[in-house]
């Protein structure tokens, strides 16, 4: 959350003359809800149901293409097997807890995970998460620094490995 997947995604796929998805909002269009109203109206284990069917329905359905996953989407349903098969190339994007947490601060209430918590809070939420993540993120087959990297500086330096 925060790392910019969704804008490098846009960036890379520009340059490489494919399409470029989100699965957000992907999971907005098959359910008729924002991503929040999903978490409001129904909870993170239903989010996180329709994040699975949707993500491997996608990936069935196409071809080339970059697609942003959202920062849990690895963690569950196997999901992270899904970004280990042969032909699909995973990157985790890593920050620093440093910078998610100034990035995350600016757009708090755009995100229904965050949105209730403090700085302390926010902090701590960040560091956990990337802990209690790090296992799934590991199982990409690039890893990227990004802090102090520019979006487009980052879809170049995954350009390298993907061409």
């Amino acid at each position: 959350m925060g790392v910019g997947k969704s804008t490098v995604a846009n960036i890379l796929a520009e340059k490489l003359a494919i399409k470029s998805f989100d699965l957000d909002d992907l999971i907005e269009e098959s359910q008729q809800k924002t991503i929040s109203d999903i978490f409001k109206q129904n909870g993170e284990i239903y989010f996180r149901k329709i994040e699975a069917q949707v993500l491997r329905q996608f990936i069935s359905n196409q071809q080339s293409f970059v697609l942003a996953l959202g920062g849990g989407t690895p963690c569950y349903a196997n999901n992270h097997e899904l970004l280990k098969a042969e032909g699909v190339i995973s990157v985790y994007l890593r920050a620093s807890t440093d910078v998610l947490v100034d990035r995350l601060k600016q757009e708090q209430q755009k995100r229904p995970l965050i949105a209730h918590l403090n700085s302390v809070e926010l902090k701590d939420y960040i560091t956990k998460h990337l802990f209690d993540r790090s296992y799934y993120y590991h199982q990409s087959k690039r890893i990227i620094d990004t802090d102090n990297k520019t979006p487009d500086q980052i879809a170049s330096q995954i350009l390298e490995f993907v061409l």
